[in-house]
């Protein structure tokens, strides 16, 4: 039987890459990549010659097999995504699934990773987080995402693309309230930046600028000490302001529904009431 590593890669500062990491990445057979040129660089800046094949969404299902006869003939193989931890948010489950179901040994290997940093570093509480993956594209969508986590105590964990990344502060405002957030920005690369404040200061202060980098959100819980019933005009109100915002009543209706607790039924009924 053969090993599968999971191996951490730098998040952009390639002096994060571990020793054990190096030293796998010379020893496996072969090496899956979610980008064979970008993972190409990293194996040359440390003159690392492991053949690569290429392992990402849309071929995740059709190489299987590749991986597995490889791991099949006793072969060490390493996953790896452009960067950070494989299987995070990237391709890398239905192989360590099928490495498993096989009987083949799955050996993750810790390096930087993306989500942890910009925890840390966020000054919000680390005892305990949810994390939400990236947040969806659609708008109707990411405003249910978050109202879903809006009586979440915990703190919560989210990755952005920089060009969405002001639609979604407006979302977390109008959905979660004007929170203390982090937005971390191109960590541990060159002009890496971690705001820290309310929602609406980041809003404010990414408004006046370019926005580059994948972005990390942490935004903070809720706080159980301001969690209370919603009466009706407070329905009335919050309905009032998704409608300005543009969304539609069905939409709104079901959003509202999740934040208040409210019956959905009762909820809609105030949206075609004068």
């Amino acid at each position: 039987m053969g090993t599968l590593y999971l191996i951490a890669t730098p998040i952009g500062n390639r002096e994060d890459i571990s020793l054990r990491a190096l030293r796998l990445l010379r020893e496996v057979k072969l090496i899956a990549a979610e980008d064979t040129r970008h993972t190409g660089q990293l194996l040359a800046h440390f003159d690392i010659h492991t053949p690569l094949t290429s392992y990402f969404e849309h071929n995740k299902l059709a190489k299987l097999d590749e991986i597995l006869a490889a791991l099949a003939a006793g072969d060490e193989v390493a996953l790896v995504s452009d960067a950070g931890t494989p299987g995070l948010s990237d391709p890398g489950y239905e192989l360590v699934r099928a490495a498993l179901d096989s009987g083949h040994a799955v050996t993750p290997v810790p390096g930087a990773s993306a989500l942890l940093a910009a925890l840390v570093a966020s000054g919000l509480p680390t005892d305990a987080f949810v994390y939400l993956g990236f947040l969806p594209r659609k708008d109707s969508d990411r405003r249910r995402l978050l109202a879903s986590a809006s009586h979440e105590p915990r703190t919560l964990i989210a990755f952005e693309a920089p060009h969405r990344l002001l639609e979604s502060l407006s979302d977390i405002q109008t959905t979660l309230g004007d929170r203390s957030v982090a937005v971390a920005r191109e960590l541990t690369k060159l002009h890496e930046e971690i705001f820290r404040g309310s929602v609406s200061a980041a809003q404010a202060h990414f408004a006046q600028k370019e926005i580059l980098g994948e972005i990390t959100l942490v935004i903070a819980g809720a706080d159980p000490r301001t969690e209370e019933k919603w009466d009706e005009a407070r329905v009335r109100a919050e309905l009032e302001k998704l409608a300005n915002a543009g969304m539609k009543k069905k939409d709104a209706a079901k959003l509202i529904a999740e934040l208040s607790g409210w019956p959905p039924r009762e909820v809609y009924k105030a949206t075609i009431q004068k």
